[in-house]
Order: C-alpha cells, then structure tokens, then sequence
C-alpha cells in the first residue's frame, strides 16, 4: 500500500471531493484511512498530499512543509474572502503600478510577518473556526489569533490587463464552479454563499465605469500556513490600493533551502 498520494485537486471542488473520487477510482483504499497534509481552498488548485493508513500518524511530518504557488493578483478590488468567491468592494481606485514599484512591494513582502488569520479561514478559537464566526457576524467578541507567515522568495511572472467585461465574465465562471451541499450542518453560509456572490458581483460590475484591471502574475515560494489570499492583500496595500487571489495554483510541496534558493525534496 502506498504511504501517500498527490492530487491534482481542480478548482471548485474540496479535499474531500478529491480524495472520495480518488478512492472511488481505487476501490481496494476505500476503507483505508486518509488525510491531509496541507489543505487547499475550493477556489486554488494544484498539488495535494494526502497521507494513507498508518502514515496518517506521521501528519505533523509532513504539515510543515514548504510551498510554492503560482497566484494572480487582481488590483483594485477586494472581497470578504480575498478571493473571488466573496462579497466584492470596489473603490474606484485604478492603480497602475510599474515595474519598479512592482518590485518594491513585492521586497517588501518578503520575509517573516506575524498577520492575524483570516476571517475565512478553519482556524478554531473557543472550539468554532473563525469562518463560522463571520457568517454569523459575531466576529467582533473574540480576539483574532496571529500566527506567522513567511516568504522565502518571490518572483512577477506577467504583468497584464483586463477588461471589465472579461473579467466579470471570469470570475462569474469562477463563482459557478463552488461546490453545493445539502448537509444541514452547512446551512449558514450554504453552497459558499455563492448565488448571494454572484449577484453581488453582477451589481458592483454594472455599477463601474468602463474600465480595465491590472494582474500580477508571481510565482511565491513561503512556509507552510501562509495564505495566498492574504498575501494579495499586503502586496495591494504597499501599491496603495486594494487586491484579491484572482487565482492560486499549488505547484510544489517539500523542503526549500533558503539559503541556497533551491528545492531538495518536493513532491
């Protein structure tokens, strides 16, 4: 039996939609146990390690890894969620960063940073993730938890432009892709709040001048627990404007030797 496996997991579905299809294709691991090293987000892609049977007790080996993402970063607009599939805020800022400043902000990301966790994120305080506070707007009587993110390096692949009419064709395409569920445990916020997203979108998009946006496209190499989508943010907020994770695409997971800027072990 193999200790591990690595799941190509699509956008729109979740860990555990990837590892029940898997399973449903190799029938003879049904009933062996399985978890994960480092989860995904339903709207990122990319690798996904997922641990079977008795190396499930080694978790806390491979947790720890490093990562490396290929992301676009959409300036200019936000959402509650730091990725596409949230409630948007559009400020009517129209930032047009060049390179030079590009790679200042990008300098200045690097680097170890204590953040508070996300308010869309499995991060438990009281026993509850702090998702579960957010949708049920109670986020203001607990204390945020921080924890520390780092990036290794960080490298603008492509910088291009969008249309408003692209794009809103994009992300509505990307919103449409959220998993659904019945389960009555997922009632608050069901199916990601998409229908709610998506109207909202359509209504910030109609409301907008004509226009275009600008994406970053940069390949980030960082520690394990750092959030791509916060990441966006900080990079927008030293460009003086606002951003989002257009896309997060998971490329590597392993151990990266900062000293000498290179990968020894990745799966």
């Amino acid at each position: 039996m193999r200790p591990y496996i690595i799941l190509e997991k699509p956008i729109g579905k979740t860990p555990l939609e990837s590892v029940q299809e898997w399973k449903h294709a190799n029938p003879e691991y049904a009933d062996v146990p399985a978890s994960y090293a480092g989860r995904l987000d339903p709207m990122a892609s990319g690798k996904l390690l997922i641990l079977l049977g008795d190396e499930c007790k080694k978790q806390e080996e491979y947790t720890g890894l490093d990562k490396e993402y290929v992301i676009e970063v959409l300036l200019d607009l936000s959402t509650d969620t730091g990725d596409a599939l949230g409630l948007p805020a559009y400020t009517g800022k129209a930032a047009s960063p060049d390179t030079s400043a590009i790679d200042s902000a990008l300098r200045s990301v690097i680097g170890r940073h204590l953040v508070p966790y996300p308010a869309f994120s499995s991060k438990t305080v009281n026993g509850k993730p702090l998702f579960l506070y957010t949708l049920e707007g109670t986020l203001d009587t607990i204390a945020i938890p921080e924890h520390e993110e780092t990036i290794y390096r960080i490298k603008l692949l492509e910088r291009s432009e969008i249309e408003k009419g692209d794009l809103a064709y994009r992300i509505d395409s990307l919103v449409s892709l959220a998993p659904r569920s019945d389960e009555p445990s997922k009632k608050l916020g069901a199916d990601f709040r998409q229908d709610e997203i998506r109207a909202a979108w359509k209504q910030a998009f109609d409301t907008m001048p004509k226009r275009s946006f600008m994406i970053l496209r940069l390949r980030v190499t960082c520690a394990s627990g750092t959030y791509m989508r916060t990441l966006a943010s900080r990079i927008a907020t030293e460009l003086g404007t606002t951003a989002l994770a257009l896309s997060i695409h998971r490329t590597r997971i392993g151990r990266f030797q900062r000293r000498f800027g290179f990968w020894t072990h990745w799966f």
